[in-house]
């Protein structure tokens, strides 16, 4: 088997300031040290070799406890000489030490008098853009675990729409797109704002990290964060359907008895639910009771406009909601926002209609609905009207 020899002697290249200041450097940068010293050799080892010919084999190593730097250049012991950078002969290995054998490395250290300030220049430079990709790859884990989280960050640019946002703790920027704003929010730089973390990639550009105000996301992190029965699980969001910047319905359920699922997202005096609109930048919230059965799930979605009664067809998951004729523009909504939103929280297809055509009211072609029809109690605790307990928390 193959014997690997070194023949060597201690010389200093560098002092002990040098290793110090990898020590601060791990402190301060929270880089592993080994690493980090792995960097370094393979770095100076490819400036040595930029120096004196790629074709040479050598190995730079450093030696902490000792604050030494060596290089070792080493060749194959072989019978026949083919590649004199990389080969010795065996007569000539036996000269050095009569004990050598083909296939054994003879390896020598070499003077680092000539390694002088080019090859120092090059190792930098090539150690620089490694410890950019130690910090980018230690950023880009320490973010993961932030996807899917709110965060508070500061405005640092806004750039051709998009809102370039500055991470607490990171060196990282986040981008929020046009698409991914409330329409009609402002901000100027240094603003403190909350985003939602979409997604964080890696592209060609570095990485990026997505952030949003303008999706689902952001509403339901909002929840968790100012109502603590969602924080916990005791009152479970069950969807979201949000039209970002004027709208948004938030589906909630508690299983426990004891726990009014939209008082706790109303708060006292509504100062919970009031303090998710002001984030909002007062987008209108409708919170619905969540229920398995979908002729009371659809009426309550459409708060909140009243509900006379609901059918439904199963097979389409198709629904047909009676509605005062004096509500049906409330049930509606502007360009159809209303039913739309209500539609997306619930999966059914709506089609709201005013009592006053019930009678004559022809079933739709290939909309064979069920007799099945509920009549909405007239009861307050199913809807949550926001812009009534606005209004009472202004009267006070």
């Amino acid at each position: 088997m193959p014997r690997h020899r070194i023949l060597i002697k201690e010389k200093k290249m560098i002092n002990k300031d040098f290793f110090q200041a990898l020590d601060e450097l791990e402190a301060q940068k929270k880089i592993n040290k080994e690493q980090f010293l792995e960097t370094l050799e393979a770095a100076l080892t490819s400036a040595y070799k930029k120096m004196y010919g790629e074709a040479k084999n050598a190995l730079v190593k450093l030696n902490p406890e000792k604050n030494t730097i060596k290089i070792y250049s080493y060749k194959t012991v072989v019978n026949e000489v083919e590649d004199p950078d990389k080969e010795i002969s065996l007569e000539d290995a036996r000269a050095i030490k009569k004990s050598y054998d083909v296939g054994d490395s003879v390896v020598n250290e070499e003077s680092t008098k000539d390694f002088g300030r080019i090859a120092a220049q090059t190792a930098k430079q090539v150690v620089m853009q490694r410890l950019k990709e130690i910090e980018r790859q230690m950023a880009i884990s320490e973010l993961s675990e932030k996807e899917d989280e709110l965060l508070t960050t500061v405005v640092k640019r806004i750039d051709n729409g998009n809102i370039y946002v500055q991470i607490a703790g990171s060196h990282t920027e986040g981008i929020m797109t046009e698409n991914d704003q409330i329409p009609g929010e402002k901000f100027n730089v240094g603003d403190r704002i909350k985003v939602y973390v979409k997604k964080i990639k890696e592209s060609f550009k570095g990485t990026q990290v997505q952030v949003s105000r303008g999706n689902i996301g952001f509403v339901r992190k909002l929840f968790e964060l100012e109502i603590p029965e969602i924080a916990s699980g005791d009152v479970v969001i069950k969807n979201i359907a949000r039209d970002a910047g004027n709208r948004t319905k938030v589906a909630v359920f508690s299983d426990k008895p004891n726990i009014d699922a939209l008082g706790a997202c109303v708060g006292n005096r509504g100062v919970r639910i009031n303090t998710i609109v002001s984030e909002m930048n007062g987008e209108k919230i409708d919170l619905v009771l969540y229920s398995d059965d979908p002729l009371e799930y659809i009426a309550r979605a459409l708060s909140p406009a009243k509900v006379l009664s609901v059918e439904t067809n199963e097979s389409l998951k198709a629904s047909r909601v009676v509605v005062p004729d004096d509500k049906l523009s409330l049930a509606i909504g502007k360009s159809g926002q209303n039913v739309r939103l209500a539609a997306r929280l619930t999966g059914w297809k709506i089609d709201v209609k005013p009592a006053s055509e019930v009678e004559g009211l022809e079933a739709p072609q290939n909309q064979d609905f069920d007799h099945e029809i509920v009549d909405v109690e007239d009861d307050d605790d199913i809807f949550a009207d926001l812009e009534d307990i606005e209004e009472i928390s202004d009267e006070e």
